[in-house]
């Protein structure tokens, strides 16, 4: 293969060029800027073209639910007058069992129309289940990376899991250690094979999710007579938060409130080979969520589509034990067994609908799939046999990577605020350490960061002279 790590990062231009499409250099503005809204409307689909596509491939037009026990649960211990009624949106439902169906099914789409032999995607997630499911369709070959193993080579029953369906929709899946090389494999391999690009963080992914979004807006109008008041999504690298807020908007919804949720995994490294076995959750918890964030070019893209920063309202933590209260509460009050990424959003919209009035509405954005090595207890047995303390109590006293402490009552359920303004401060740094040296930000770049960040350029220039000051 293609040299060091850094050569083949360098080269992340020239070989997506080849591989997707998309010629970036052309929407970049400066060192710090570039034309976002060009980037995500070069695809040239409308969200009627996209799904069009998805109903072709299967996917889409998923149940929305009202959770009436749940919602009754909630309003036995909220104040009068509160407890807002709370909904989800099955996107279990999709054929290979996640919200990810809709992102894979409009990259499969394109690289069949453009006449590629196969597919690669990078990702321990069921994104990969849903790569590998939607080329089946298609007829292409695919090659799925992922990072499914610590150095003892003990892999996580929720990865051996989607391993195991990756594998069973026909795919290549290529397993690697922990560490940082999952992008980097997956761009030498497209260098090697020629194939299409199904990322995570391209225009064609967020224009999936965008469709769950709208979907949202129309189903709830149709239920309710007008859009939702809160949706949570369950955020990792951003797509999530970024395309349901997308389809949100592009439906009319733009009082919705967009929040925000993700299991607190503070003080876990995710590129570490102790830690990586000693949480309970593969994908929506803070160890993606912050960086990308706050950083969202540390993609296998030049210029990630999924911008998570400029779509949140809110950000909100859960732990993982109040998660797997809240799995437990959808399957003995809803008769749901539902995976466990999902359930991040129920357990901060149970413990946000206790705080709104009952004419509030409450969207948990998505469920997924449960299979042997996703169901909770699978989990709960492995860290276990990890050394972790697994007990029940208040939820407040849980400790990443050393134990799960689970809910005795509802009323324990609670949610934890990131703060924003932090992020923000964060992601501007993070934009200006990598323009080069002694760069100075214009106007334009003002404009783009505070547009990035859910800001003001008054408040990004105040960013930018503290960290001059140091």
């Amino acid at each position: 293969m293609g040299g060091t790590s850094a050569a083949v990062l360098a080269r992340r231009g020239a070989i997506m060029k080849a591989a997707l499409g998309f010629d970036y250099a052309a929407f970049e503005r400066s060192p710090i800027a570039f034309d976002y809204e060009g980037l995500m409307a070069s695809h040239g689909l409308t969200i009627e073209d996209v799904r069009a596509i998805q109903r072709a491939a299967g996917v889409g037009d998923t149940p929305l639910i009202e959770l009436r026990n749940l919602t009754d649960l909630v309003r036995s211990y909220a104040p009068p007058g509160f407890g807002a009624r709370i909904f989800v949106k099955d996107e279990a439902a999709n054929l290979a069992g996640s919200f990810k169906d809709r992102r894979a099914s409009v990259s499969i789409h394109v690289a069949k129309e453009r006449g590629y032999d196969g597919v690669i995607a990078a990702t321990s997630g069921n994104y990969g289940a849903a790569v590998a499911s939607q080329a089946a369709r298609a007829g292409l070959k695919c090659i799925i990376v992922q990072e499914a193993f610590d150095s003892r080579h003990v892999g996580q029953p929720e990865i051996i899991e989607k391993s195991r369906l990756c594998e069973a929709f026909g795919a290549e899946v290529v397993q690697l250690t922990v560490g940082p090389e999952l992008f980097v494999v997956m761009l030498e391999l497209l260098e090697e094979t020629g194939y299409f690009a199904a990322s995570l963080y391209s225009p064609f992914g967020v224009a999936g999710i965008e469709t769950l979004g709208f979907e949202i807006a129309e189903q709830m109008r149709a239920l309710t007579g007008a859009p939702p008041s809160h949706v949570v999504v369950t955020h990792a690298g951003g797509g999530n938060t970024t395309g349901t807020a997308r389809g949100l908007a592009k439906a009319g919804a733009r009082e919705t409130q967009v929040v925000s949720a993700s299991v607190d995994l503070s003080g876990l490294h995710m590129a570490s080979d102790t830690d990586f076995n000693r949480k309970s959750f593969t994908t929506g918890h803070t160890g993606f969520g912050v960086p990308f964030a706050t950083w969202p070019d540390r993609a296998d893209v030049p210029r990630n589509a999924a911008r998570a920063l400029r779509y949140m309202d809110r950000y909100v933590t859960v732990s993982q034990g109040e998660v797997f209260y809240a799995t437990e509460a959808l399957c003995k009050l809803e008769g749901l067994e539902r995976g466990p990424s999902g359930n991040t959003a129920l357990a901060a919209a149970m413990a946000l609908a206790r705080d709104l009035p009952r004419e509030a509405t409450v969207v948990v954005q998505e469920t997924e799939y449960t299979g042997a090595g996703k169901h909770h207890w699978s989990q709960i047995a492995f860290a276990r046999a990890n050394g972790i303390e697994v007990r029940l109590g208040d939820p407040a006293e849980s400790v990443p990577g050393t134990s799960i402490v689970v809910p005795e009552w509802p009323e324990q359920l609670s949610v934890r605020d990131v703060d924003l303004e932090r992020l923000r401060r964060s992601y501007v740094r993070n934009a200006l350490a990598h323009a080069p040296e002694g760069y100075t930000p214009t106007e334009d770049d003002v404009r783009f960061l505070a547009e990035d960040a859910h800001t003001t350029p008054e408040a990004v220039e105040g960013i930018i002279r503290e960290l001059a000051q140091g």
